[in-house]
């Protein structure tokens, strides 16, 4: 057993340093790699009609997060946009949340996979890996049980997955270890959280506890509500008027923010715009017609998108997005935007 222990601590030896956007100015290379051609040009534009949407006083924007870059180095740059007032509301994966920033939040950290046995070793061990990088499956339980007393403690009731990670920022100004975390700080900022396949992640580990538990002692559990999901951010959509998306990777979080348009329309509301502008860092693939991996050029044929401010950047999203935040950082643009606040249109 303490050759397992010890073998487990070489192993989670080195964590993963999350960028500071702040500790840097990217401006000038950003503004030479405009100067360049292919993925360099590509990034330098995406990065300046991210800036447009800072600059425009009309445009709430959304950050749209899918993949592991939270995990990977880039949690404290997604936590900073939020406390710079640099995006109005946020659509990710489950995993994005909980396994990785509620997870860090309640203390625990991603480790750097600088040495890769064989993945049934790493299993042996409690070790869980994303590519290059490690989690302790004992803290991830941890999280899960957090998850489980959260929804244990809540009235039981339908609740959007943005309302469910209220309480989860809730709980974390209260008992979290971390200060820059992107659920506590939306939760601090109002700035709404949405999570359209949300138990698809820790959380859905200990939700699915609660509700055998509840059933068990034949009483009431809380449900999520994914229908609400789709309503209250489309309600978000509508009292917006002029959007603009920052979108980390593809997947269902891409597709569900888009959708807010078409669903305004069916709702009656002709008059909601589409999306004005939209960025997409990806390294998807489209040649298989997959969703995640359509263009945004693509998106205006479903009437989500516009054409004219819009940019895909094929690039594995880590390496990148710090030079585009970094330079908007910068830029300072934030600095003259109002405080939507959109997290505010749900309090009872």
């Amino acid at each position: 057993m303490t050759d397992l222990t010890n073998r487990k601590a070489e192993l989670l030896a080195t964590t993963v340093e999350h960028i500071d956007i702040r500790s840097f100015d990217a401006r000038p290379i950003v503004d030479a790699m405009g100067k360049m051609s292919f993925t360099s040009r590509d990034l330098a534009r995406a990065t300046g009609i991210y800036n447009a949407m800072l600059a425009d006083k009309d445009c709430s924007i959304f950050l749209v997060i899918a993949g592991s870059t939270s995990a990977g180095g880039c949690m404290d740059l997604y936590a900073e946009l939020v406390r710079s007032n640099m995006v109005d509301g946020i659509v990710a994966t489950g995993a994005s949340i909980v396994d990785m920033d509620f997870f860090e939040g309640l203390g625990h950290k991603h480790y750097q996979a600088l040495e890769i046995p064989d993945d049934n070793v790493l299993r042996s061990l409690y070790i869980d890996r994303i590519y290059d990088t490690y989690i302790d499956e004992e803290q991830l339980q941890d999280c899960d049980g957090t998850i489980f007393d959260l929804a244990e403690s809540l009235e039981p009731k339908p609740y959007s997955s943005r309302a469910f990670i209220r309480e989860m920022g809730r709980y974390l100004t209260q008992h979290g270890k971390k200060d820059n975390s992107l659920v506590k700080l939306a939760f601090e900022h109002d700035v709404p959280i949405f999570c359209p396949a949300f138990v698809d992640s820790s959380a859905g580990f200990g939700l699915v506890k609660h509700q055998v538990e509840a059933i068990k002692a034949k009483r009431p559990y809380m449900v999520l509500d994914a229908i609400a999901d789709f309503r209250e951010l489309t309600e978000i959509k509508i009292a917006a008027g002029t959007t603009g998306l920052l979108m980390v990777g593809g997947g269902v979080p891409k597709n569900f923010v888009q959708d807010t348009v078409v669903c305004a329309e069916i709702l009656g509301h002709t008059d909601v715009a589409m999306h004005k502008y939209a960025v997409q860092i990806t390294v998807a693939d489209v040649r298989d017609g997959a969703c995640s991996s359509s263009t945004l050029k693509e998106a205006a044929s479903w009437g989500k998108v516009e054409t004219t401010q819009e940019q895909m950047v094929f690039a594995e999203a880590g390496s990148v997005m710090p030079l585009l935040a970094s330079d908007a950082y910068h830029r300072g643009h934030w600095r003259e935007r109002a405080v939507r606040a959109y997290g505010r249109m749900f309090d009872d």
